[in-house]
C-alpha cells in the first residue's frame, strides 16, 4: 500500500530526546514545515532552551514540553497520559531519545544493561503502543525509530546498545507492516557518527578500567562529524516521502553493504577496524 505524501503543517509532531543533537534540528525543522510540537527530554535545562527559540521563531505554533526520565516506566507512561489528555490526535510519534554504554557484557553491570534498554527501546515501544489510538485517530500518520548504525551490525563492546537498537529495527518493521492498513507510515533510522554529545554522555560499564575511559571517549567523538542539522533534515524528508528506511552517513551506509556481503565475515572486519582484543575494553559507542 503506497501511502501519500506526509503533510507537516497544521499537524502535532511528538519529539523525545529533544534537548540537543539530531532531537533538537528536528525539533526546529518540524516548526519550519508548521508542526505543533510536544518535546520530551531528561535535561530541562537544555529542553526550554531549544522550546523558547522555536516560540521566539514560530509564535503561531504550540510548542510543549514535557520533561521525563524515560528509563522509568512510570515516567514513560505519564508522557503517553499527559499527550493523549492534551491531543487525542497526533500525526507524527519521533522516538529519536537514547544513550549509550561503552563496555564488554562481562564489563557492565545488569543495571546498566536494563537502562539502557528501557530508553532505547522499553520506552518507544510504551510509547508507540500508549499513543497509537492518537497516531491513527486522523488518515496519514507517521512513525519514526531512530535505531542505529549498531542496530544493523553488532560491534563487541556493544552488546547492550545493539541489543536496544536490534530490538527497536525488529519493532519497527514489524508495525511498517501492521500499520500500514491504518495508513500509517514507519520509518526506522541508522545514523552513523553524527556530531552531538553521545560520545561524551555515554554511559561506561562499571567493569572497565578507568585509565581507558577518557582516551576511548575522545577517539570515538573525533568520529562523529555528521552534521546533525543535516541528519534532522534527512529524516524530515524520508518521512514526508514515507521511506521504510534510512541510513545516515558513509559510517551506517557501508557497514551495512559489508554486512549484507559477508553476514558472518563482517564481524571480524568490524573487529579489527574498532580495534577491540579478546578481554580488552571496549570503547564507547558512535551515534548521534
Amino acid at each position: 500500500m503506497r501511502l501519500p505524501a506526509y503533510r507537516f503543517a497544521g499537524r502535532t509532531a511528538v519529539l523525545t530526546g529533544a534537548a540537543g543533537g539530531i532531537g533538537e534540528q528536528l525539533a526546529h525543522g518540524l516548526a519550519a514545515r508548521g508542526s505543533d510540537l510536544v518535546l520530551v527530554d531528561v535535561d530541562e535545562g537544555r529542553l526550554e532552551p531549544v522550546a523558547d527559540r522555536i516560540r521566539t521563531a514560530h509564535p503561531g505554533l504550540t510548542v510543549r514540553t514535557l520533561v521525563a526520565d524515560l528509563a522509568d516506566r512510570s515516567a514513560v507512561e505519564g508522557v503517553a497520559a499527559r499527550v493523549l489528555a492534551e491531543h487525542p490526535a497526533i500525526g507524527l510519534l519521533i522516538n529519536n531519545a537514547g544513550i549509550a554504554l561503552g563496555g564488554r557484557f562481562d564489563q557492565v553491570s545488569v543495571e546498566q544493561f536494563e537502562t539502557v534498554m528501557n530508553v532505547n527501546f522499553r520506552a518507544p515501544m510504551l510509547l508507540t503502543h500508549a499513543l497509537l489510538p492518537a497516531l491513527t485517530a486522523t488518515p496519514g500518520g507517521h512513525l519514526v525509530n531512530v535505531s542505529s548504525l549498531f542496530g544493523l551490525i553488532a560491534p563487541p563492546g556493544q552488546s547492550a546498545y545493539s541489543s536496544s537498537k536490534f530490538a527497536l529495527r525488529g519493532l519497527s518493521e514489524s508495525l511498517r507492516g501492521e500499520l500500514a492498513e491504518n495508513g500509517v507510515g514507519v520509518t526506522t533510522v541508522h545514523p552513523g557518527g553524527i556530531r552531538t554529545r553521545i560520545a561524551e554522555s555515554a554511559l561506561v560499564g562499571t567493569g572497565v578500567p578507568e585509565q581507558e575511559i577518557e582516551t576511548n571517549r575522545k577517539r570515538f567523538a573525533a568520529l562523529l562529524s555528521f552534521p546533525p542539522d543535516r541528519a534532522a533534515d534527512l529524516i524530515l524528508r524520508a518521512v514526508a516521502k514515507r521511506k521504510a528506511r534510512l541510513l545516515i552517513a558513509a559510517s551506517a551506509k557501508a557497514p551495512d553493504i559489508l554486512a549484507r556481503l559477508l553476514p558472518v565475515g563482517h564481524a571480524r572486519v568490524v573487529r579489527a577496524l574498532t580495534g577491540v582484543r579478546s578481554g580488552g575494553a571496549a570503547r564507547p559507542v558512535v551515534r548521534r
